[in-house]
């Protein structure tokens, strides 16, 4: 079996599956009751000690708390967790260590406690600067809250910042968008990660659209607000280094870009999932058969053995979503010359659109061809 180039660092992720409320738009593993939150957390514990061989002693570069809400975890929770971590794992002393938070949850005094408990990196999600657009998606925050949550975090001694916007949505106007991201640039946040709303089956959203209750989603609106954001962050300096997140120089997520690099993580938590290069994994999405399944030693996962074939195809999507691109010297030598022809075969019509370019040795999507990322990468499967 062929194996992708790892670097010998490993990243763990913890899922916290509970929010106040719930987003419109959302489509991940939340409870908006808090009922069970002190079992989950117990759980989290036992599962580290569980899992623990899963990464093979490996160095860990970083830890990211998701969610959900990670910001609603208590002093005492989010203290038992880490200290858990640094007890069964080798984390390197210079780890990167991202909570996910809502603003208004970032209190002066949280963010402090947050600083002294090892958090290095917050991921706020603000989405955006406007009333409208904050009581559309039914956020939890208003718009002051999106701005102070910034001032009082800097104050609590984080530089390491990293903001969410969500572009495309009915309440949004091409002004009203560049405002936003104009206001993520005075502020001078060295990271952003910019999503268009999408209708995901199942949420709030995609029940209120097929009940005409609010209007359907205008890819013409997102396709453009993209390519507006592009234009406005290169011209701020900031490096698009992969489809939907944007640094300043320097601060580029390490967490994230280990995925897109394929390294080895451990998810932790309901719906979490996992990879060790040949297999990924993943715990089932239901807080309740998670933490029964935990009492009685056997983490509830599910199982995916990855063929060649399978890594191959997801190094394809994964590498084309970012500024680096898919190394043609490294299909070649992990999965054979042949495989690298079909690449650079499969990839001429784009090349002749205009959506990719060809190195030497690598292929990477223009700024035409990063609207189609993921029809670009399907079809260059093999």
């Amino acid at each position: 079996m062929a194996h992708r180039l790892y670097s010998i660092m490993a990243g763990i992720y913890l899922h916290i599956p509970f929010c106040k409320q719930a987003c419109y738009y959302c489509n991940f593993h939340f409870s908006t009751s808090l009922a069970q939150k002190d079992a989950l957390v117990d759980s989290l514990l036992e599962e580290m000690s569980l899992r623990q061989p899963y990464l093979q002693g490996q160095p860990v570069n970083t830890v990211y708390f998701g969610g959900g809400t990670p910001s609603l975890l208590s002093e005492t929770d989010l203290q038992r967790l880490m200290d858990r971590l640094h007890q069964l794992f080798s984390i390197s002393p210079d780890a990167e260590v991202t909570l996910e938070a809502n603003p208004d949850d970032l209190h002066p005094e949280k963010l402090r406690f947050l600083k002294a408990a090892g958090v290095n990196r917050l991921s706020i999600g603000v989405q955006s600067f406007h009333e409208a657009d904050l009581r559309w998606m039914n956020r939890a925050h208003n718009s002051q809250q999106a701005l102070n949550c910034i001032l009082y975090a800097r104050d609590a001694g984080f530089n390491n910042l990293s903001i969410d916007l969500i572009y495309g949505g009915p309440t949004l106007s091409d002004e009203g968008w560049e405002q936003n991201v104009q206001q993520a640039i005075a502020l001078q946040i060295p990271h952003l990660s910019c999503y268009a709303l999408t209708v995901e089956p199942g949420t709030a959203l995609d029940s209120f659209i097929k009940k005409h209750k609010v209007p359907p989603v205008d890819p013409d609106k997102a396709a453009r607000h993209f390519e507006q954001l592009m234009q406005w962050l290169a011209a701020a300096g900031y490096e698009h280094y992969e489809i939907s997140n944007f640094a300043l120089p320097g601060w580029h997520s390490r967490h994230n870009s280990s995925y897109w690099k394929g390294e080895h993580y451990l998810g932790l938590g309901p719906s979490a999932h996992s990879f060790n290069g040949s297999s990924r994994q993943w715990n089932l999405s239901n807080n309740s058969v998670y933490i029964n399944g935990i009492r009685e030693g056997k983490v509830p996962f599910e199982e995916e053995i990855l063929t060649p074939d399978m890594q191959l195809n997801e190094y394809i999507m994964t590498s084309l979503r970012t500024s680096a691109g898919c190394d043609l010297q490294l299909v070649a030598d992990q999965y054979g010359e042949e495989k690298r022809r079909r690449l650079e075969t499969g990839s001429r019509e784009f090349i002749l659109a205009g959506k990719m370019v060809k190195t030497e040795n690598a292929l990477m999507l223009t700024p035409k061809g990063r609207l189609f990322a993921d029809g670009i990468a399907a079809e260059l499967f093999v």
